[in-house]
């Protein structure tokens, strides 16, 4: 079984913030029919799913960030799920926005929903690092993270948590380098440094071709769903579509 957690802090009044990246991810992956409804537990909300043969728990701790690890704890502990087969989506102030990281432990870079969850299950899980780009000075990082998304942020925001969703199956197959390289060719990103794929080369995308991951894709930003918890943050951050 694997556990996939988004952090975030729960209310409308934090739906569009970036530190709630996390959660935005999870709620897309779990638009995926694949996934069952969302349910109470575990000091927060969980959906159970099938990727790539594998049982996957979504998890969306509702502890608020900085006691996520109760939340996270908790179901692992329930369901039995060490640290290793743990899955963690959050906001990365250290890299550039749309870009993408995964590692397995390592430090909390001063991130308090981390901290939590190595208080309470030690460092070795995987973290999946969304980066929201950072203020330029310290005294205005918190404004930063509890801001919304501004408008402009659409052009990647929404294809990013598309990426991330689409390509899940890799994370659930602890295909790590994959799923990175597989997310910066979906955002005609540059390859993550060191990231093969398992040795596999990968060719760069071409301008204005489409993305062999996803041949159907369109050229322009994806288009926001209609219903559902991502549907109503969307509509807030970025309006309806003309």
């Amino acid at each position: 079984m694997l556990l996939i957690a988004g952090l975030g802090n729960p209310g409308p009044q934090y739906a569009g913030n970036r530190h709630n990246i996390g959660f935005m991810a999870v709620d897309e992956i779990a638009r995926d029919p694949a996934f069952g409804p969302w349910s109470k537990k575990f000091q927060g909300e969980i959906s159970e799913g099938q990727v790539a043969g594998r049982k996957v728990f979504l998890l969306k701790p509702l502890t608020f960030m900085n006691d996520s690890g109760r939340s996270v704890a908790a179901a692992a502990g329930f369901y039995k799920i060490e640290p290793a087969d743990i899955v963690v989506l959050h906001d990365e102030l250290d890299l550039p926005p749309a870009k993408v990281r995964v590692k397995t432990g390592g430090g909390n870079g001063g991130h308090n929903g981390l901290r939590s969850i190595d208080a309470h299950l030690g460092k070795d899980y995987r973290r999946v690092r969304l980066g929201i780009g950072h203020p330029g000075s310290k005294e205005r990082v918190n404004p930063h993270v509890l801001g919304d998304f501004a408008k402009a942020d659409r052009d990647w925001l929404a294809p990013l948590l598309e990426a991330v969703a689409r390509n899940v199956d890799a994370l659930a197959k602890g295909e790590d380098a994959v799923f990175m390289n597989r997310v910066a060719l979906a955002l005609n990103s540059e390859e993550p440094s060191g990231a093969k794929g398992g040795g596999a080369k990968v060719a760069a995308p071409k301008p204005k071709a489409e993305s062999h991951i996803r041949p159907a894709r369109s050229a322009s930003p994806p288009p926001m769903p209609d219903t559902g918890p991502m549907a109503g943050m969307l509509r807030k951050l970025f309006g309806a579509k003309d």
